[in-house]
């Protein structure tokens, strides 16, 4: 089997521990100081300077990458703190207004803003971007184009995003919602072949929409900048053990299918009114969502039911890999609930205690905060 390697971004705010409101303009020394601290790993700038993005190094475990992400985690977290602020790992704070949001300054920052004006602007939303890489370039287009038919999943165990604007949105993943405010978005076309893509890229190319396949903003694409699949559905994860499981899930998957793809088989082409689709109900509904079916037999089939099939699927996977007990969690990401899940209970337990909305969101970022903090580290896995 190819070697698989892996590597986590992750998108984080910087939050006022008193009024729990997002901090437009944190002091600069938090970036430079959390980023000294890197090492291995990265911590650079985001489009709003109230956001930080963390890049793990490049790790050849599942066991790896739960240590990447406790170390990115600790030194923004250390950083923040000595400036006085806290961190929240959520794809939407409850209530910050992007219009009260500075923009940092860079120029391909500043150029974004002037093409896109207020699609960019309002993008006030963290993501989590997990990057596998193996095989060739074929190899990795034919792999991504099956795995559009699991995006869905991948957003239902990941949704953190169910407030906006100081209300329940009724979405369990609204920043779906701000995304398509971008263009270049969604569910790739289908490609098989790097030859595929490149026809794609140079079409867009040919007409000036893009400058590099950077610009290209799919849930799942090729990096323009390393040779990897980037899964970029993913709304970003407070707990890292779950952030964890679902990048063994993505391991797992990859492993699965390339060793099918290896044995000669041809890979199966999921329609893609199904991928819409199951984008959608995974968006509204996460772990309530009964998605289309993922082995395109028809019909619908409750998300719990579909991960536990998953997971039993894929146990030969993680075992090569080293990851039983990081996929093994993956079913009950399903029954206790998503961080989206758990941001309502709180929510709704504060209202029904007697607190007023704002009294009730501050809890919800009071969750938050709480469940960025790496906790005591779980066993992963072993070397892929």
């Amino acid at each position: 089997m190819t070697e698989i390697t892996l590597g986590i971004e992750e998108e984080l705010m910087i939050v006022d521990p008193g009024s729990r409101d997002v901090v437009p303009e944190p002091d600069g020394q938090v970036l430079v100081q959390a980023s000294e601290q890197a090492g291995e790993n990265k911590v650079v700038s985001e489009f709003l300077r109230s956001q930080v993005e963390t890049n793990s190094r490049v790790c050849a475990s599942i066991a790896e990458v739960e240590q990447s992400l406790r170390e990115t985690r600790r030194c923004v977290i250390d950083a923040a703190r000595a400036y006085g602020a806290r961190i929240i790992a959520s794809s939407t704070h409850p209530w910050a207004r992007w219009q009260d949001q500075k923009v940092t300054e860079k120029d391909r920052y500043r150029r974004a803003e002037i093409l896109m004006q207020d699609s960019v602007r309002q993008f006030f939303i963290g993501g989590m971007h997990i990057h596998a890489g193996f095989g060739d370039d074929d190899r990795r287009i034919e792999v991504m184009h099956a795995l559009r038919g699991y995006l869905a999943v991948f957003l239902v165990l990941s949704c953190s995003s169910p407030f906006h604007g100081g209300r329940l949105t009724g979405l369990k993943s609204y920043r779906q919602m701000a995304i398509t405010a971008l263009p270049r978005t969604g569910t790739p076309p289908a490609m098989r072949t790097r030859n595929d893509y490149d026809t794609v890229l140079e079409r867009y190319l040919a007409i000036e929409a893009i400058e590099d396949g950077s610009e290209l903003r799919w849930d799942i694409r090729p990096s323009a900048s390393y040779p990897t699949i980037e899964l970029r559905i993913c709304d970003i994860c407070p707990r890292i053990e779950d952030a964890v499981s679902i990048a063994a899930l993505y391991a797992c998957l990859i492993r699965h299918l390339d060793a099918r793809l290896e044995s000669g088989e041809r890979l199966e082409s999921i329609p893609p009114e199904s991928i819409e689709e199951g984008r959608w109900l995974a968006q509204r509904y996460g772990t309530f969502a009964f998605l289309p079916h993922w082995k395109g037999a028809g019909g619908r089939i409750d998300v719990e039911d579909l991960v536990i099939e998953l997971v039993d699927m894929l146990r030969d996977d993680a075992d090569a890999l080293g990851c039983e007990t990081a996929l093994a969690r993956i079913p009950s990401i399903i029954s206790e609930g998503n961080s989206a899940d758990r941001q309502e209970d709180v929510y709704r337990q504060a209202i029904l205690d007697g607190a007023n909305n704002r009294e009730a969101l501050q809890k919800v970022v009071d969750l938050v905060i709480a469940e960025t903090e790496p906790g005591p580290a779980a066993s992963a896995g072993q070397d892929i």
